[in-house]
């Protein structure tokens, strides 16, 4: 029973990185895709090459995700479905967000999912990471990603006040292909990492991967990191073309400058919170608003902010609309397998 729960919960965390790929394929490509800096195809390709190879730069966001709950007071098998119950709440919000074309965080669905089966379940919430780690980088990353998107435009609008527009950006499109390969490495970094913490919390609560003292050993194994990154990418090359579409054309017409600004600006940001703070943060939030920044550097009013209010709903929506989801998946499984 319990090698059953565990290999469940191993195929759904895939199938969440899986989704997670998919849903935010738009995220690294979006830009050059709607500056015709890259085709759809060759975009997704690179995307998905480097969301593996980001995939395995690192394991400081898995630990924070790994972190989030402390599951003892219940059963081994008690605690492997209320990981299963959070991940299935994470995958529901995403596929809703998805159909609805609106690019909100797959991280937030994650962590709201594994709250709020947590709760349910009345397993340790461990709030203090949440706030550090979560909730401070999550209101924090989109600000940062805005002003440093809309700092990175100005300079290029001053450095490049006297040439042609028209070469300029022929020579920001090639540009391109280097700063969406950059984000797509860094969504990697991110995103596949939230899985492998996931499975990692999954394997140790079954008692694997634990030393003498029933702590979970230090490092994850090679083949919860490979099956992560090769889920993310695989993903990833299914391609999101809903949200490309919004974040590509109806936030802001981008021209290759501005779109290599966002991208860098995000890029920026996911590795400083990845290697610096080890926070889980949206790959999502991030880019969205480093195109908002670099859009708002041509006039405030070219950025379509109803767009962005729609954008913004889904963002607050996300932790509760998928703990809440993950609260009933919960108490559908607790009947399922006749727990206490």
């Amino acid at each position: 029973m319990e090698l059953a729960i565990v290999i469940a919960v191993v195929v759904v965390a895939l199938a969440f990185d899986y989704t997670n790929g998919f849903h935010d394929a738009a995220n690294a490509i979006a830009t050059s895709v709607s500056t015709r800096a890259l085709t759809p195809r060759i975009a997704l390709t690179l995307a998905a090459v480097m969301n593996f190879v980001g995939a395995l730069l690192g394991q400081e966001v898995a630990k924070t995700v790994q972190g989030v709950l402390t599951i003892d007071g219940v059963s081994e098998n008690h605690g492997l479905v209320i990981v299963l119950a959070g991940l299935l709440g994470a995958i529901t919000w995403n596929l809703i967000t998805w159909y609805f074309g609106l690019p909100s965080s797959s991280s937030h669905a994650l962590i709201g999912g594994l709250v709020g089966a947590g709760l349910a379940g009345g397993v340790t919430i461990e709030w203090s990471t949440i706030l550090d780690k979560v909730i401070i980088p999550m209101v924090a990353s989109p600000i940062v990603g805005f002003a440093l998107a809309f700092a990175i435009m100005l300079a290029i609008m001053w450095i490049f006040r006297r040439r042609n527009p028209h070469r300029v950006f022929r020579g920001f499109r090639i540009m391109q292909t280097l700063s969406a390969a950059g984000l797509a490495l860094g969504h990697g970094l991110q995103d596949a990492q939230k899985t492998m913490g996931v499975i990692f919390l999954a394997v140790t609560t079954a008692g694997y991967y634990t030393n003498a003292a029933g702590e979970p050993r230090d490092g994850l194994p090679l083949w919860i990191v490979l099956a992560s990154a090769g889920a993310i990418s695989f993903g990833t090359y299914s391609g999101g073309w809903r949200i490309m579409r919004t974040l590509g054309r109806r936030i802001i017409h981008l021209d290759p400058a501005r779109g290599f600004s966002a991208e860098t600006a995000g890029t920026i940001v996911l590795y400083t919170t990845a290697f610096v703070f080890e926070a889980p943060i949206s790959t999502t939030h991030t880019i969205t608003s480093a195109i908002m920044g670099a859009g708002a550097t041509k006039r405030f009013s070219a950025v379509r902010w109803g767009v962005a209010r729609s954008i913004v709903t889904a963002w607050v929506l996300t932790f509760p609309m998928a703990g809440s989801a993950a609260a009933v998946v919960y108490l559908i499984c607790r009947f399922v397998f006749q727990l206490p």
